[in-house]
């Protein structure tokens, strides 16, 4: 197996056909070397996975997101007691980690913007200091999808705040188009989970997808031209009726989420996974025709031949083509590996995992170079 190496932007590869870019793309340092945290053991069961390393030590660390220059992360943590999670940005040269956020209320979902010049994320801390509470009932995962959340966007040092959304409701899971600078974004504001755009000042907004079930998570292709998301498929009339009920509690219970796709104007909805689990965080590979996710489909399918439900918050890391073939597991590690996204030259790949903890629960974040 070789490593990737992208000796040209990825953002000057790409076929931008006529979409508008707002600003000249910063340019990825192809030849960065991460020197934050500490080498780990690499698996031989993990062969996409080099050079692994181990960024964070302790909390919950997830949903880290790479500027577009290839050297920070901004990522949320919730860790030394604090309460709910904060937006941090870790510099991968140095180690240094500053928090961006106001330090009041939840944060959630960050994103760098189109030149690295702001960062969007949402937060619930204009509703009041206190984070939001909400009683979660009932087995099973479910998590809160706080009506307090908008969307807002600040310089990288935490300053400049500016609200991007005022709709009464969830508004949250803000990623940016690498060529126009356009947010994609999840709301409720039309009584679903559905995917929305804006502009990069919060004018402008279209709604993408329209049909019953969670449509979220979204990310863009290189290109600009599709996206990349997960949606629930309820089974029937009553499952879908107990949905809206549960969003109406401000909850989702995401134990059964397929992977999509559709082109960035909602054409083309495509399902590319069937496997019935809980699949979630996709992102496409460079080549914008793999996606890579994180799935607790083999938990899911011991499940169903044994009755043994342990496996079922087990998440591996798989890439799939965006047809829906050639599905292969990337990552081998008990219980959870989440939230992978590629350096914006390609070269890395940075994800979520509860593997190597010093405390259990702890969820940290890792990079590895990969190969193909």
């Amino acid at each position: 197996m070789r490593l990737l190496s992208l000796m040209v932007p990825l953002c000057a590869l790409a076929s931008c056909g006529s979409l508008p870019t707002n600003q000249d793309p910063v340019v990825p340092h192809v030849d960065f070397v991460v020197q934050a945290g500490k080498p780990v053991d690499s698996k031989s069961s993990e062969p996409h996975l080099r050079n692994l390393r181990q960024l964070t030590f302790e909390g919950e660390n997830a949903e880290a997101y790479w500027s577009n220059d290839g050297t920070k992360l901004v990522f949320q943590r919730k860790s030394g007691g604090m309460t709910a999670d904060q937006i941090y940005v870790l510099d991968l040269s140095t180690g240094k980690t500053e928090l961006v956020s106001s330090g009041k209320g939840r944060t959630t979902c960050a994103y760098y913007t189109q030149g690295d010049e702001r960062i969007v994320y949402a937060s619930t801390h204009h509703s009041g200091d206190a984070p939001p509470v909400v009683k979660v009932t009932g087995r099973g995962y479910q998590w809160v999808v706080h009506r307090e959340y908008d969307i807002f966007d600040v310089t990288p040092d935490g300053k400049g705040m500016r609200q991007l959304t005022k709709t009464p409701g969830y508004d949250a899971e803000a990623t940016v188009c690498p060529v126009t600078g356009d947010i994609v974004f999840t709301s409720v504001r039309d009584g679903d989970l559905e995917l929305y755009t804006m502009n990069p000042d919060g004018s402008n907004v279209k709604r993408i997808t329209d049909r019953p079930g969670y449509d979220g998570g979204a990310f863009f292709s290189h290109d600009g031209s599709k996206f990349v998301f997960r949606s629930a498929f309820p089974k029937n009339a009553e499952v879908a009726k107990t949905n809206a009920a549960l969003l109406g509690q401000q909850i989702v219970k995401p134990s059964h989420m397929e992977i999509t796709v559709c082109d960035r104007d909602g054409g083309n909805f495509k399902r590319i996974t069937t496997n019935g689990a809980a699949n979630f965080g996709p992102f496409w590979l460079p080549d914008d025709k793999r996606i890579i996710f994180s799935s607790n489909m083999i938990g899911v399918e011991n499940f169903a031949k044994t009755g043994d439900h342990t496996g079922l918050r087990e998440f591996e890391l798989f890439v799939i083509n965006e047809d829906g073939t050639g599905i292969e597991r990337i990552t081998n590690s008990p219980e959870f590996d989440g939230f992978p996204m590629f350096s914006p030259c390609g070269r890395f790949l940075v994800f979520a995992s509860n593997r190597n903890n010093a405390t259990k629960g702890d969820t940290n974040l890792f990079v590895a170079e990969w190969a193909n």
